[in-house]
C-alpha cells in the first residue's frame, strides 16, 4: 500500500475527497507518485509545447482501469488576478467533483475528474462542468488530445461528463480499490 493510501477512508468519498497534487498548473514536467517511496518522480518532460491546464493529481484509495489512482484536475483561483493558481506538488487539497473527461490512453480507459477545492473564492460556486466558461473545458480536453502526440503515443478524448457521472466513477474506483486490497 502506498503511504498516501493510509488516509482514512472516511476522508475520501465521491462528494468530498482529498487530492494529492503531483503536477502544478502550467508545468511541462510530468511527475508521478513513486509508490515505493511516496515521493514524486519525474516521469518525463512533455514533448509538445503544451503545459498542464490545471493542477493535476490523484485521489488516494482509488484504483482506476489503468491500474493507477484516479486522476484529477484541480481548478484553483488566485483572487488577485482571477486566473488559475498553481498548487505545490505533494500538497493535499480537499475537493469536490464538478465533472469528468473520459479518454483512452494507450488503449486503456483513463478518466480525469475535474474538481474544485472547498472554499475557493472563484470556483466554489460551480457545481457542474457546464457552468464553467466553455473555453476552460475545451482547453483541458485539447491538452489531453495532443500532449503525447510528439511521443508517438495515441490518446483520444471521448467526452466530457457532468458531476453525477464523476461521482459515480469515484464511487466505482473506491469500491474497486477496497476489493483489490482486501484480497491482498
Amino acid at each position: 500500500m502506498v503511504a498516501i493510501d493510509s488516509i482514512r477512508k472516511e476522508r475520501i468519498t465521491p462528494n468530498d475527497f482529498i487530492v494529492l497534487i503531483e503536477i502544478t498548473k502550467g508545468s511541462k514536467m510530468k511527475y508521478e507518485l513513486d509508490k515505493e517511496t511516496g515521493y514524486i518522480l519525474l516521469d518525463r518532460v512533455l514533448y509538445t509545447s503544451t503545459h498542464y491546464p490545471a493542477n493535476y493529481g490523484l485521489i488516494p484509495r482509488t484504483l482506476a482501469a489503468d491500474g493507477d489512482h484516479l486522476d484529477v484536475l484541480v481548478l484553483c483561483s488566485d483572487v488577485l488576478v482571477l486566473c488559475s493558481e498553481a498548487l505545490i506538488p505533494l500538497s493535499l487539497v480537499r475537493c469536490y467533483p464538478i465533472g469528468m473527461i473520459t479518454m483512452v490512453d494507450q488503449n486503456y480507459l483513463d478518466e480525469k475528474i475535474i474538481a474544485v477545492p472547498f472554499g475557493d473564492p472563484t470556483y466554489s460556486s460551480y457545481k457542474s462542468i457546464y457552468e464553467l466558461p466553455s473555453h476552460k473545458a475545451d482547453e483541458m480536453m485539447h491538452f489531453f488530445t495532443v500532449y503525447k502526440s510528439l511521443e508517438g503515443k495515441n490518446t483520444a478524448v471521448n467526452k466530457i461528463c457532468d458531476a453525477d457521472e464523476a461521482k459515480q466513477k469515484i464511487a466505482d474506483y473506491l469500491e474497486f480499490y477496497e476489493k483489490v486490497h482486501k484480497q491482498a
